[in-house]
């Protein structure tokens, strides 16, 4: 296994074998090159250059506006201060609705240095996924609250709270993997859910307000450090306490691994 100590970069196998072998995962988004080093340093396993830049970066309301170049630019900047950590790409509004554009896209970002890119929702979606990984693009899936479609939703809610809504996004869980995702974030859903999500497939399973029992834990950087307006249920702030920065991720880092982050005041 491929422990926080060493240098060598982490690949999606190592991923399958930290849940295997019941290894929680840390995940956190980056958008520079300092964080991204500071991040490595601390042993985050994955970092996402997501479209959560629009919000945090751009100071937009949602991240609708984002575009392939915007995301681009960004995971560029992350690649050049990562060693280890496995590098994911968001895959933003718009760029991916049919197999023609999502190729384009998925090619622009992994030339930029993602080492994989990610997208949201499930129905067709799933065929997307298909043709993206049998064309060599690794693909992680987004399930549950897709702040894509946060207009659709009716805005930032949990989802699947009803048995019905919660079958289907079993379905949908399973048919992402089935199509040749790696990797699955699941977003704002009840904890029991979260759970039998990860229980029932072999992928890992990454959550964000999704309950302890998913194999690893993702948080938007600017939220862990405290610097939201209004944070989520699902958001700690590690850096009370803590002397810098870096020292607010290895705490993260170790929270994650020990199965402390999330509690149970930070899931629904």
């Amino acid at each position: 296994m491929n422990h926080p100590g060493t240098r060598k970069p982490l690949t999606v196998d190592h991923l399958i074998a930290m849940k295997r072998g019941g290894d929680k995962i840390a995940m956190l988004t980056c958008y520079d090159a300092s964080f991204a080093q500071a991040m490595d340093r601390a042993g985050v396993d994955i970092v996402l250059v997501g479209d959560s830049l629009g919000m945090v970066v751009q100071g937009r309301d949602t991240t609708v506006a984002v575009d392939v170049e915007d995301v681009a630019y960004h995971v560029r900047c992350v690649s050049r201060g990562v060693t280890r950590a496995f590098l994911l790409g968001d895959l933003p509004f718009g760029s991916y609705y049919d197999e023609t554009v999502a190729m384009e896209s998925a090619v622009s970002l992994m030339q930029a240095g993602a080492a994989m890119v990610k997208l949201e929702g499930a129905g067709p979606m799933v065929g997307v996924v298909d043709y993206l990984t049998h064309r060599g693009i690794p693909v992680c899936g987004h399930l549950g609250l897709t702040p894509q479609s946060v207009h659709q939703l009716g805005g930032f809610k949990v989802q699947a709270r009803d048995e019905a809504a919660a079958a289907q996004l079993r379905e949908q869980a399973q048919a992402l993997q089935d199509a040749g995702a790696q990797l699955l974030v699941l977003e704002c859903v009840p904890s029991a859910l979260g759970g039998q999500v990860a229980d029932a497939l072999r992928i890992p399973v990454i959550g964000i307000g999704a309950g302890a029992a998913c194999d690893g834990q993702v948080l938007v950087m600017h939220d862990m450090l405290g610097l939201g307006e209004r944070a989520p249920k699902f958001v700690a702030n590690f850096l009370n306490g803590a002397t810098s920065i870096e020292d607010a991720f290895l705490a993260y880092v170790r929270a994650v691994r020990e199965g402390q982050f999330p509690a149970a005041e930070h899931s629904y």
